[in-house]
């Protein structure tokens, strides 16, 4: 039988206010489960409706009563598509476990009316930090003003119906979202970020870190996707480096293979002959780093899959997203910082999370011409959430 899934939905507020890698940053390091999805969605009306029904229809030995309702009519009035049509952006996660949905809802936490006062909250939940419940007095019957945060289930029949809901909605939808006019497009770039495999080895807030370091500059993002990414994928994303990744390694392995022989045998080599050893073994060095590369980002090495198989998802996880704004990969690029993390600027994401010029904790994109390649590599439009979903419904 499947492991059971649950979801957290970061709310449109969060996500604007750049709060999302925070979120992450609590979520993925004090929960035992496994993030097998992200997709950022624009709800539709239709939608929007189901999902609020479904909170409305909550269990109330599982919550408060008028939390539940408050949630309800807060899902109709934000996460709906506004009255002038236009669509706004959320992030659904979608986790699997032993008991996820009592694990996602501890780390959530309650809100201010769920507690027994308000000095009893202390910031250690995603609510305690990011959402509000605040009423006009202190009989609390009249509601000011309302933000969750995050939305999760608070029991897992909940949390099925929700996913349910999910499996037929997100396998019609694109992955990148478009929700502003053509002509705003005409003054923004988009640029691709992988936060890389090194980040997912175990239970870590870094990647909601990354993601919260790249917040400072100001750009949207516009799609993400948990993605294990195939050899096949990894040959073509990284092919145009080859090149240049031999070019600039030979001449150091080169020189480096003269100094170990001349102090081995103790005895004077020519230039003439470092240049040989340059163009054979430091050629072939710069060729060994270029599959260690794709041993890195798919998990596996080409030659421990047959040709064929190549097309197949790799071993270990990466997060892939698009950031959207004017001069969106300049920005992207001096928050990542240089390739080689004892190069990197000080407090850049590479100083801080890289170790060498292969495990460099992210990706950016370095051109408007990159990204476009970059992104029809990954296919960033296209999210294997839906089916995941689906393929869940089925036979759960």
């Amino acid at each position: 039988m499947l492991q059971p899934l649950s979801y957290v939905l970061v709310t449109p507020y969060t996500v604007a206010k750049s709060r999302t890698g925070g979120v992450l940053s609590r979520l993925l390091s004090r929960i035992s489960l496994e993030l097998v999805g992200a997709q950022m969605v624009a709800l539709d009306k239709e939608t929007t409706e189901a999902f609020a029904q479904i909170i409305e229809n909550r269990n109330l030995a599982a919550c408060c009563g008028a939390t539940r309702d408050i949630l309800g009519s807060y899902i109709r009035q934000n996460l709906g598509p506004s009255d002038d049509g236009s669509l706004h952006r959320s992030l659904f996660l979608v986790f699997r476990g032993d008991n996820p949905t009592k694990e996602l809802s501890t780390v959530c936490g309650t809100f201010q009316k769920d507690a027994d006062d308000l000095e009893a909250v202390t910031g250690e939940s995603i609510r305690d930090t990011y959402a509000d419940l605040i009423y006009t007095d202190e009989s609390q019957q009249t509601l000011r003003y309302f933000e969750p945060a995050v939305i999760t289930a608070s029991e897992q029949k909940e949390a099925e119906a929700v996913i349910r809901l999910f499996a037929k909605w997100l396998p019609t939808q694109n992955n990148l979202i478009h929700n502003r006019s053509e002509e705003y497009y005409k003054g923004v770039e988009r640029t691709l970020v992988i936060i890389k495999p090194d980040n997912w080895r175990y239970a870590s807030s870094r990647p909601g870190m990354i993601i919260d370091m790249f917040s400072r500059s100001g750009l949207k993002i516009v799609a993400i996707k948990v993605l294990k990414m195939s050899v096949a994928q990894a040959i073509r994303f990284y092919g145009p480096t080859k090149e240049g990744l031999k070019k600039r390694l030979a001449p150091i392995y080169g020189m480096q293979a003269r100094e170990l022989l001349e102090r081995e045998f103790n005895i004077p080599l020519t230039e003439e002959l470092e240049k040989t050893l340059t163009e054979s073994f430091g050629d072939m060095y710069g060729e060994e780093q270029f599959e260690r590369i794709i041993e890195f980002m798919a998990g596996i090495k080409t030659y421990e899959r047959a040709e064929e198989e190549w097309e197949e998802p790799g071993l270990v996880k990466s997060m892939i997203l698009v950031y959207e704004g004017k001069d969106a990969i300049s920005k992207i690029r001096s928050i990542l910082g240089a390739t080689d993390p004892t190069k990197a600027a000080a407090g850049t994401i590479r100083r801080e999370f890289g170790s060498n010029i292969c495990i460099n904790a992210a990706h950016a994109s370095d051109s408007v011409e990159s990204a476009v390649r970059e992104m029809g590599i990954l296919e960033v439009e296209r999210n294997h959430l839906g089916g995941v979903l689906q393929h869940y419904v089925a036979h759960r």
